[in-house]
């Protein structure tokens, strides 16, 4: 059982790392972020939105309580990291590999949080 709890801690903690980074990315350097989000398609007032639900499903992805809200948040998570992850390989600019990393970090994360609760 200790050893399920930290690969889980591990595996989140630093898949949080990844999403802070990321989120610290949009409020602090936005205009790269904003050229990024208009080479991939997007608008660039999705940003600001964005780091938020981000921010929003970390909190929901730690706190015990939101089991409901934590499979959403896992699930978003989810799909997010595939379609960035396929966003970059499109426009082929080296960023795919942080979410595949986040995947597999998320991935490991739910599994190890179901056999922990």
């Amino acid at each position: 059982m200790k050893k399920n709890k930290i690969i889980y801690y591990v595996a989140t903690g630093l898949l949080t790392v990844i999403l802070l980074f990321s989120v610290s990315m949009y409020f602090f350097k936005h205009d790269e972020v904003a050229n990024m989000f208009t080479n991939f398609g997007y608008p660039a007032y999705l940003i600001y939105p964005y780091a938020l639900a981000k921010l929003l499903g970390l909190f929901a992805i730690w706190n015990p309580n939101f089991k409901v809200i934590k499979e959403w948040a896992y699930s978003g998570f989810f799909f997010a990291f595939v379609l960035a992850f396929f966003a970059h390989i499109m426009i082929n600019d080296g960023g795919h590999l942080p979410a595949l990393l986040a995947l597999i970090l998320l991935i490991v994360s739910y599994i190890f949080n179901k056999k922990i609760n």
